[in-house]
């Protein structure tokens, strides 16, 4: 339940809008709501900022319809993140409201901001990407973040292998509150730019690369010996996970 809607929910109850029983009606399912294969965790925004975010791998069309009903009866967004093709196909299918997102293999509820303004945003975050192999992990991060009220810009094709492509960005970097820099192959473009900028970074290791890159591995471990100081790290391909690790930093620094 988003802090917005208890709070008037309360306030309805002092007013004598509606009654305590109707008010306890629907706290009920607080803190989550069993459904028997999956607890729905409705108390997560009151916790941390932000609703609960479906993981689709490993769950039929239905479970991920079901959670996603529940969610959205308490939140204006709900997003499905890494569903494949076929199984947001099966989704949208049984739910018109469902919107697939491909670049982003997320499946969405709900309207998002076509832009955020900069003006009440809760901070604004430089999405950059070593290659355009790295799109879909940027494109997970920026959905996220835009559904928190993030404004974002992304910056593409920019990796080590032609250095005067980062160089001609450096003033959008330094203008940014954190930067999440993504990267597959060498995993060496969060140093660079960890050396370039003041405000947080945080990198995102990819499975992009041949053989020896062992689906992200040598990247990560770059990225975990980043000569750069203070440069944080999340998991292979986890565009999500360096989203909300920026809107927690962003949430204590407003």
């Amino acid at each position: 339940m988003q802090k917005e809607r208890l709070k008037a929910l309360l306030q309805k109850v002092a007013e004598g809008e509606i009654s305590l029983s109707s008010a306890m009606d629907d706290l009920k399912h607080m803190p989550f709501e069993d459904l028997g294969f999956a607890k729905v965790d409705h108390h997560r925004h009151l916790r941390q900022g932000m609703a609960e975010v479906i993981f689709s791998p490993g769950k039929t069309a239905a479970q991920i319809l079901d959670i996603a009903s529940r969610l959205h009866k308490q939140n204006d967004i709900v997003i499905a993140t890494r569903a494949e093709p076929d199984l947001a196909e099966q989704v949208c299918h049984l739910d018109s409201d469902a919107k697939y997102l491909e670049d982003a293999r997320a499946i969405v509820w709900g309207e998002l901001a076509s832009e955020i303004d900069s003006r009440t945003a809760l901070g604004h975050v430089a999405v950059i990407t070593a290659g355009t192999s790295d799109w879909s992990v940027a494109k997970e991060a920026e959905l996220i973040l835009s559904a928190n009220n993030v404004s974002s810009e992304l910056i593409s094709d920019v990796g080590v292998a032609g250095l005067h492509r980062i160089s001609v960005q450096i003033e959008k970097l330094k203008v940014a509150d954190v930067c999440i820099v993504i990267a597959g192959m060498d995993g060496v473009l969060p140093s660079v730019v960890g050396g370039i900028v003041e405000c947080p970074v945080i990198a995102c290791p990819t499975s992009t690369g041949y053989g020896a890159s062992f689906q992200g591995l040598a990247p990560l471990l770059t990225m975990l010996n980043s000569c750069a100081a203070g440069v944080t790290v999340v998991n292979i391909d986890n565009g999500f996970g360096a989203a909300v690790a920026a809107i927690r930093i962003l949430r204590r620094t407003k």
